[in-house]
């Protein structure tokens, strides 16, 4: 792991949990409009785009790409998709801060979990280096299998409900999520190359299919069913299969023997982190952040 690598992993992630919340506070504003209809919710998303909260969270959408684009060029795929599940924390730390209420200690206890376990997994596994790129043989193997797991989850997914089905969808989203990280670093490694060489490549094209068919199906998944039941699988999802991608594909590799103990109690200690998290409701839903912000918005006399 380089430092580069872990800063600019970190700051994509502090910018997406940034976006989160900006974008949150801009929706939860008084709404002017009343009614229903094509007409109405034009004038909503209107509205919404004269909120300067809602630009501030598109500028950090942006930033969190960039960077993310930055740590893969820099570093492992095994390395920085795992830290990117450090957004939940950010979005905490944010949320207090911007709606100017602290979660109570309910919220930082699963918090210091995630935290740690993140810290345990990843200092245990010491991802080592791989390659820059992988042969098209081997995306054609490795993708294609992924790409079945995938079709199976979905089809599973329809013929499930509740949280079963928001389990299963959170999966299959990561996969695709991963998949696209992996897309990008593949992509990075022909910068050198200058345009020409960025945009002849088939990588390019999948990594932007990929990216669209990942956030479709995130809508999917978070209309399935509660965030305690998908973001653990999300989260937890998008690492692991980003650590298995990486070893397949670039080379890298993971420690094992005695760590393995460590990292399965860091994976753990994460899992119990996120789902106690989202299913605090200053998290999963605004909550006492969204009353505030309400509150604060609304005149008071003098």
């Amino acid at each position: 792991m380089n430092v580069l690598t872990v800063v600019t992993a970190l700051l994509s992630a502090l910018c997406n949990a940034a976006a989160s919340v900006l974008q949150r506070r801009a929706a939860v504003q008084p709404d002017e409009v009343r009614g229903r209809g094509a007409k109405a919710a034009i004038a909503r998303l209107a509205g919404l785009l004269r909120r300067p909260f809602w630009w501030a969270g598109a500028m950090a959408m942006l930033l969190s790409a960039v960077f993310q684009v930055i740590a893969l060029d820099a570093g492992e795929l095994s390395v920085v998709q795992p830290l990117l599940a450090s957004e939940l924390l950010f979005t905490l730390l944010i949320g207090a801060v911007v709606f100017r209420h602290s979660p109570g200690a309910r919220t930082w206890r699963p918090f210091v979990m995630l935290a740690v376990g993140l810290a345990v997994f990843l200092l245990s596994a010491s991802p080592s280096q791989g390659g820059e790129r992988a042969d098209d043989w081997r995306w054609l193997l490795v993708g294609g299998g992924l790409a079945c797991c995938v079709a199976v989850l979905l089809a599973a997914a329809l013929r499930l409900r509740g949280p079963p089905q928001a389990a299963t969808l959170g999966t299959a989203t990561a996969a695709c999520f991963a998949v696209t990280a992996a897309l990008i670093k593949e992509v990075t490694a022909r910068f050198p190359g200058g345009p020409a060489a960025v945009l002849t490549t088939w990588h390019t094209y999948a990594a932007a299919t990929t990216g669209l068919l990942s956030v479709l199906l995130l809508q999917w998944t978070l209309r399935a069913g509660t965030l305690a039941v998908s973001q653990p699988a999300l989260t937890l999802g998008d690492a692991l299969i980003s650590v298995a991608l990486g070893g397949l594909l670039f080379g890298e590799s993971i420690a094992l023997g005695w760590r393995l103990l460590p990292e399965l109690v860091g994976v753990a200690l994460m899992a119990a982190g996120i789902v106690g998290l989202t299913r605090s409701p200053v998290v999963s839903g605004g909550g006492s952040w969204d009353e505030a912000a309400s509150e604060s918005s609304v005149p008071r006399n003098r």
